[in-house]
């Protein structure tokens, strides 16, 4: 059985990540009493007819706070029962969450007419923070469209063929900021930058021509070893303390030339190595 718990302050995308999860084949319970989280995994385990049972709930602010505070216990029970128990978190920066809820008039289920859509917000911090501070996997959804998002889910959360270590080499550009959710970031800004080659600028890492300029610069191949050696050596550390998702970000300043063709080297031999590794390039469009 995998059990997905699908949390995050309000506005920040939980419904889009219930609705991917829904499309893939897992059996879907929004809002779950936190207290029947123990019972729901039981009786899963029990009268399902599947062989593989797959569910996923979502547990927000609309629980009673007493039924939050005890979430790392319930988890825990859960967890006792051998069942694979993804604890997935979604937020956003207060800004963009007010935005949203601006834009869609929903009323935040924490406001009233003695607390402000910006204070039930900051107050939900506090309130879920129990489950953020276990969560296996935290997505920013800031940034993110919704269709960025669904792609997001299922490349960190169905993307998972066996239980273990999931690792994501992600390229991105510091111009567009960097990825809050990143674990271990290596800025590669100093190399040469193939911006400055006007029969390279169009192109990105992913082409051959780009991909020769790089590998031909020293300073380029210096830079790959120093990481992999370094990745190679820890990760599967990161791996032994029981991390389900690793996310390792390389930054250069566009997010098109060096960062790209970094991160494919790296992908690629990692996975000589590692099981699920996975890779993505955030701003190359």
């Amino acid at each position: 059985m995998r059990l997905i718990i699908v949390s995050g302050r309000s506005g920040s995308g939980k419904s889009t990540a219930l609705d991917v999860l829904e499309d893939n084949g897992y059996y879907c319970i929004d809002n779950l009493p936190a207290g029947l989280l123990p019972e729901l995994a039981e009786r899963a385990l029990i009268h399902t007819e599947l062989a593989q049972p797959l569910v996923a709930v979502s547990i927000d602010a609309r629980n009673l706070p007493s039924h939050l505070s005890r979430f790392p216990e319930l988890l825990e029970v859960v967890r006792s029962r051998h069942i694979q128990c993804d604890v997935l978190y979604l937020d956003a920066d207060e800004e963009t969450l007010l935005k949203r809820f601006s834009e869609t008039r929903r009323r935040h289920p924490l406001s009233n007419a003695n607390r402000s859509l910006a204070e039930a917000i900051q107050d939900e911090t506090a309130l879920l923070g129990p489950i953020a501070d276990l969560a296996d996997l935290k997505i920013n959804t800031t940034s993110l469209n919704l269709y960025q998002l669904r792609d997001t889910i299922k490349l960190r959360l169905l993307n998972q063929p066996e239980p273990g270590t999931a690792y994501l080499v992600e390229s991105f550009g510091f111009k567009r900021g960097m990825p809050v959710d990143a674990d271990l970031v290596f800025d590669v800004r100093c190399l040469p930058n193939p911006y400055w080659k006007p029969e390279l600028r169009a192109q990105s890492g992913l082409d051959a021509p780009v991909a020769e300029y790089l590998a031909a610069q020293p300073d380029v191949e210096e830079m790959f070893q120093d990481i992999f050696t370094y990745l190679h050596k820890w990760l599967p550390r990161f791996a032994a303390s029981n991390r389900a998702y690793v996310t390792i970000a390389i930054g250069c300043t566009g997010g098109h030339h060096r960062s790209v063709y970094l991160t494919e080297r790296l992908g690629q031999a990692l996975q000589k190595t590692l099981k699920n590794v996975q890779v993505r390039h955030r701003d190359l469009t």
